[in-house]
């Protein structure tokens, strides 16, 4: 029997107030994190993070729309031609521009199982805003 999974995108539980869809917990993945992100024209919100925290690295694939990434202080414009890779220390932040942002964000931690995080499950209660951004962390990557 084969096994896949057929979602459409605005079939797919939300958090985030409606933002992030939670791509990968509808699509049943286990290898590793994958997430929608939705944002407004103009968006600025998303917060200036890394992932020193749980050592994960992601890729950012925009479906619609495009957006000013920030990446240590380094600006560039993404866009549907353009993939980004970033890595657990590297802080990153996404201004959408003035069509809207539609951004699939994967993510891993290179060589150990992806663990989903308790947020990102079906039925787990709407955060409705982003985290906090978070102080450069003093552990080394």
């Amino acid at each position: 029997m084969a096994d896949y999974t057929v979602k459409r995108v605005d079939q797919m539980e939300a958090t985030f107030g409606g933002m992030l869809r939670k791509a990968r917990a509808e699509l049943g993945a286990t290898s590793f994190g994958m997430s929608i992100v939705e944002f407004p024209a103009d968006y600025d919100g998303y917060p200036n993070h890394d992932h020193t925290h749980d050592d994960q690295e992601e890729v950012y694939v925009v479906l619609a729309g495009s957006a000013t990434m920030n990446v240590e202080g380094e600006q560039f414009e993404i866009d549907p031609e353009t993939i980004v890779r970033i890595g657990p220390g590297t802080r990153r932040k996404l201004v959408s521009g003035a069509d809207g942002l539609r951004v699939l964000v994967l993510g891993g931690v290179p060589g150990k199982a992806y663990e989903p995080r308790e947020w990102g499950e079906l039925g787990a209660p709407d955060r409705p805003q982003w985290p906090a951004e978070r102080p450069r962390s003093s552990r080394l990557a």
